[in-house]
């Protein structure tokens, strides 16, 4: 079977996780890919692939891609371009859709252009034998002209690096990323997760139709209804229990005098249309598994608390003191205490080792200190092969990273764990306050109010003691 050649032309964000995206896509619909160029960040990857059915059903689930386009001219410059493609329609290249009504779209990458430049690029294609009419809306096939100057918009060059020039495939899943929009979501809480990296973490968990899905941190179930949406049966528990029972104040401006009314993960399911997804969610305590030894995950996606809008808290009390409860008293909610990120991950990780299925992954987010990244912080344990580390940019000094690990064999005793990511404590402190130590600050604020007193004194000529 001949191989054709094709662009993936994608979004240029969240650069990090396209290669672990197209890879798990491909994985999960044993879809083979030959890789003509080395991926990079630039915002295309070259590729042959078996047939445009493979291509059509790898770009619907890709919420990193754009659209995928077959390859018909890769050059250089323009000039080079137009004359292939002119020597490539003398050899039949436009027969088979050269009575079909047509639109060519432009696209320049790290430059702009004005409407009449823009048809100008498209007038320059006038030379292809094209007899059907213009269809702007809904044209039977659409090409792409594409010119690339570079990836720093502080030197854009005057000619493009390279262009291209295909027939369009298919359209990636990025609408999917608008129609979970958190602006029209029923339920969300503080901490929802954006819908395009819920997406990205089920596509990267290799979520698929049938899969029974864990969040152990399931807050207001962002992950859950991305899992839902791409066939897996979703389940979910957290230590917060007005948050599960949608009894939180709400989080929306416009709405926070108004108590929340039939607000809950589940009402958010029905309105996804996945309520057939959704087995339940369960107040409890992750350091505390509250399951069947025998009941195993396909995949386990996680985010959890690290101190900023969310406290990272499990039960149990600072002192050991007896419980008095009086027969007929109401029912005791147990105290809770601070749980460290160390703690979190590695209690997920012994957990995940063992309720996650063999093969199987585990997905969540860390907070680090860009300047103090190391990746020897990250988290390790004998059961999981470390398959991938994304990094999403906060600000300037503070970052959040993906871990994606895949469970590489059967616990045992032996096994060991390991984990030196950085305090939620230490992350705070450095996530609202830069690179300033406290001490740093308090004798900024010191001096501050010492010349505050001096001002003071000079316009009321009084003299300091």
């Amino acid at each position: 079977m001949k191989h054709v050649q094709y662009l993936l032309w994608f979004a240029h964000e969240h650069v990090s996780f396209r290669l672990h995206e197209i890879e798990s896509i491909a994985s999960v619909l044993k879809i083979p890919i030959k890789w003509l160029e080395p991926p990079s960040d630039k915002p295309w990857y070259l590729v042959e692939l078996p047939s445009e059915e493979a291509v059509q059903k790898l770009s619907a689930r890709s919420v990193t891609m754009r659209r995928a386009i077959q390859l018909w001219a890769d050059e250089p410059s323009i000039p080079r371009l137009h004359a292939s493609l002119k020597e490539k329609c003398l050899n039949g290249l436009l027969e088979p859709y050269k009575l079909k009504s047509f639109k060519v779209d432009v696209d320049l990458f790290c430059n702009s252009q004005t409407q009449e430049e823009k048809l100008e690029r498209i007038e320059s294609f006038s030379y292809m034998p094209f007899q059907g009419h213009v269809d702007l809306k809904n044209p039977d096939v659409t090409f792409q002209f594409i010119e690339y100057y570079g990836l720093d918009p502080k030197i854009i060059p005057e000619n493009p690096i390279r262009t291209f020039f295909g027939r369009v495939i298919s359209e990636s899943g990025r609408p999917l990323i608008h129609e979970l929009s958190l602006k029209k979501r029923k339920f969300i809480g503080n901490t929802s997760m954006d819908p395009q990296l819920s997406l990205l973490m089920a596509n990267l968990g290799k979520v698929t139709n049938g899969d029974l899905v864990l969040d152990p941190f399931v807050g207001s179930g962002s992950l859950l209804v991305a899992a839902a949406k791409f066939g897996g049966h979703v389940i979910g528990t957290d230590i917060d229990f007005l948050m599960l029972h949608g009894r939180t104040r709400p989080t929306r401006k416009q709405t926070r005098h108004i108590a929340r009314k039939d607000e809950s993960i589940e009402a958010n399911m029905a309105q996804y249309s996945c309520l057939d997804k959704y087995i339940d969610v369960i107040v409890a305590d992750s350091a505390l598994p509250i399951w069947r030894s025998d009941i195993e995950f396909d995949c386990i996606l996680a985010d959890p608390p690290y101190g900023i809008r969310e406290p990272t808290e499990r039960i149990g009390c600072k002192e050991s003191l007896p419980v008095l409860k009086k027969e007929g008293s109401p029912v005791h909610f147990p105290s809770k205490v601070e749980y460290g990120l160390n703690e979190i991950i590695k209690d997920l990780m012994w957990f995940s080792s063992k309720h996650l299925k063999l093969h199987g992954r585990l997905l969540f987010w860390v907070p680090i200190f860009r300047q103090d990244y190391s990746d020897a912080q990250m988290a390790r344990h004998s059961c999981f092969k470390l398959i991938g580390n994304c990094e999403q940019v906060l600000t300037t000094f503070t970052a959040r990273r993906l871990l994606i690990y895949e469970k590489i064999k059967i616990p045992q005793d032996t096994d060991e764990c390991s984990s030196a990511i950085p305090s939620a404590s230490a992350f705070r402190e450095k996530y609202f306050n830069g690179d300033e130590s406290r001490q740093t600050r308090k004798q900024k604020k010191a001096e501050a109010a010492k010349n505050k007193e001096i001002w003071f004194a000079k316009l009321n000529n009084v003299k300091l003691k």
